[in-house]
């Protein structure tokens, strides 16, 4: 059994979010949620609300869910559209860069009672 959360068009780097995803893959769902309040990064917040998500997706799914059980499965952000903006520049002109934004993807399961027995 595996349920997905995702959250898209967040306003940061995927890059800087990244750093911060990688930090719960695998694992176990209470675990993540703790490393995430410790985590000191802008983005933490955002990654627990979609755990979180996650997780009530997962209980949605099935009645007889043991949430104690459940694992980040998979985590992973992807990139997002960019936006296009212009910042004043020296004599009149102007230079471009670039806002980046960031999809937010992850899948919990519910680990197997032969997993947790070995």
């Amino acid at each position: 059994m595996e349920a997905k959360a995702e959250a898209r068009y967040i306003r940061i780097s995927p890059q800087k979010a990244r750093l911060v995803v990688d930090l719960i893959r695998g694992k176990q769902a209470g675990a993540a949620l703790t490393t995430l309040r410790a985590t000191n990064k802008r983005i933490a917040p955002a990654v627990e609300k979609v755990l979180q998500s996650a997780i009530a997706n997962a209980q949605n799914l099935s009645e007889d869910v043991d949430v104690d059980r459940l694992y980040v499965s998979s985590a992973y952000v992807n990139e997002g559209p960019r936006m296009k903006r212009l910042r004043p520049a020296p004599m009149g002109r102007a230079f471009r860069y670039q806002r980046r934004l960031a999809h937010i993807v992850i899948h919990v399961a519910e680990k197997e009672a032969a997993e947790k027995e070995a």
